[in-house]
């Protein structure tokens, strides 16, 4: 597997922030930072408020690979979802 500079690395820009998705990741940390909004309201108000304030219906959530821009749908359950984590999952994974 690569490891520092040599890692995979791919960009996303989600529900108003930047992610760098750097590998190898498994499925579900993939799903997690990806759909990290999900998880963050139902934190603490204050990641509640972040979440909300940054949001902007405008701007698609898409994730950046070398194969193009895919956009992130707001159910993490759907079978485009899985179709995205897998394919970020091979990217951020080559060997295996």
């Amino acid at each position: 597997m690569a490891t520092g500079a040599d890692a995979a690395r791919i960009t996303a820009n989600v529900q108003g922030r930047a992610i760098t998705l750097n590998g190898p990741l498994t499925k579900d940390e993939i799903r997690s930072r990806i759909w990290w909004w999900q998880s963050a309201e139902s934190g603490t108000s204050e990641e509640r408020e972040d979440v909300q304030h940054e949001h902007d219906d405008s701007h698609r959530d898409v994730i950046t690979t070398l194969g193009g821009y895919y956009e992130v749908s707001p159910d993490p359950h759907t079978p485009e979802a899985e179709e995205l984590v897998d394919l970020v999952y091979d990217e951020l994974n080559p060997d295996e």
